[in-house]
């Protein structure tokens, strides 16, 4: 698959990196794991970013975290379960 076929996956909002390999991800709170393709790393970590920078106060980045949330949700149900609910 190449990677405009893969970035049109990702919505138009989405301005994070598009990562090539995607990898493994512990939750950080239950330490439970789950293996993510590229896109939804991509996605993944531009959500965890996001999580940051709200608990650190910028409040604006707060509705594309709730995007990126609700993409999970949609693209990866278990994934959204195992990591971020």
């Amino acid at each position: 698959m190449s990677t405009k076929t893969i970035k049109q996956q990702l919505p138009k909002w989405f301005n994070g990196e598009l990562y090539k390999e995607g990898g493994t991800v512990r939750n950080r709170f239950s330490g439970e794991k789950y293996k993510l393709n590229n896109v939804e790393l991509s996605m993944y970590d531009f959500v965890m970013g996001s999580v940051i920078m709200s608990e650190m106060g910028m409040t604006d980045v707060v509705p594309n975290l709730r995007k990126g949330l609700d993409w999970f949700r949609t693209h990866n149900a278990e994934a959204y379960m195992v990591l971020l609910d």
